[in-house]
């Protein structure tokens, strides 16, 4: 696995389509803040869209699509001054899978939101800027449109399992949007996603992700990116906001602390199979990352987990 197939396997990423939105005329749509990261794709016509603590209107034409990746509330609109209806009343009257709003069917969008499991804050989603714009101008435009007619075929024909496939076809349209997001050079906070726009960094994200229980050494690191270990240290520092072997840790700990949460392996199994030789040695890494130790990581997951069902 690469590094965004691991962290997103390790986020139990998972995509949910939701009803289409089809507009035309004057109007406007205000939506709550959205769990999880959410996304619209306009498949016809142009909108603007306005979101919380975002100072500019982002025009929206066919073709192109958005990640809101904070908790912010946003609106869909034809053009400024228009009144805005809530979008929870307007949905719970979809029908056959679409809502509307205005007169008229000039616009259509398709919408959805991705859900993960613990730890996404941190690992993911403080590392992008809260709204991601793919134009349809882009270069991975052409890709991202693949993915959106397939899913728009299968929510028009609804064949037997159409909901599965469409949410995992929305898996491939998120990573088509952050390789492009990535790929263009905007903003991207410290960290590994970060370091997959350095080829020399990749290569070392890549040893260990491939590797974790690997005792990897930055000369080794530096080796598979081709570069000196000086420079490797320096410029992963800089992306990613660790050295490389605080990096290693980190990303052992985030393995020992997802099979803990699954409660299924002992904790010297769980040691040996991320890198360390004792659950003692664990417990002082994990403690040191986590501020707790395995075992009352692993109690406080099963209480939290009990609530939840209650």
């Amino acid at each position: 696995m690469d590094p965004l197939e691991d962290v997103l396997a390790l986020l139990d990423t998972c995509g949910h389509v939701s009803a289409g939105l089809v507009a035309g005329g004057d109007w406007a749509v205000d939506f709550p803040p959205p769990p999880g990261v959410k996304f619209n794709a306009v498949r016809r016509g142009r909108c603007l869209l306005e979101v919380d603590g975002v100072p500019e209107s982002i025009a929206l034409s066919e073709g192109d699509c958005f990640l809101l990746t904070r908790r912010r509330g946003f609106t869909l609109r034809s053009g400024p001054q228009v009144p805005a209806v809530a979008a929870g009343p307007l949905f719970a009257r979809a029908d056959a899978g679409v809502a509307r709003a205005g007169d008229g069917d000039d616009v259509h969008l398709l919408g959805g939101r991705f859900s993960f499991g613990a730890r996404a804050q941190e690992l993911l989603l403080d590392g992008l800027p809260p709204v991601i714009h793919l134009s349809a101008g882009t270069g991975r435009a052409q890709a991202v449109r693949w993915v959106l007619d397939a899913i728009d075929e299968e929510l028009r024909h609804r064949q037997m399992g159409a909901t599965l496939v469409a949410e995992h076809l929305a898996i491939v349209m998120l990573v088509h949007v952050l390789r492009s997001h990535l790929a263009s050079g905007a903003g991207t906070g410290p960290g590994w996603l970060a370091g997959l726009a350095d080829p020399a960094v990749t290569a070392a994200l890549a040893c260990v992700h491939r590797d974790p229980a690997h005792p990897w050494t930055v000369a080794e690191l530096a080796r598979a990116g081709s570069v000196s270990r000086t420079v490797l240290a320096t410029r992963f520092k800089k992306a990613v906001g660790q050295a490389p072997h605080e990096y290693l840790t980190a990303w052992r700990i985030e393995l020992a602390a997802k099979r803990l949460r699954k409660g299924e392996d002992t904790i010297a199994s769980i040691a040996h199979a991320v890198g360390y030789g004792s659950d003692s040695a664990l417990s002082t890494a994990f403690k040191r990352v986590m501020g707790t130790s395995p075992r009352d990581y692993r109690e406080q997951t099963e209480s939290a987990e009990k609530v939840q069902m209650h």
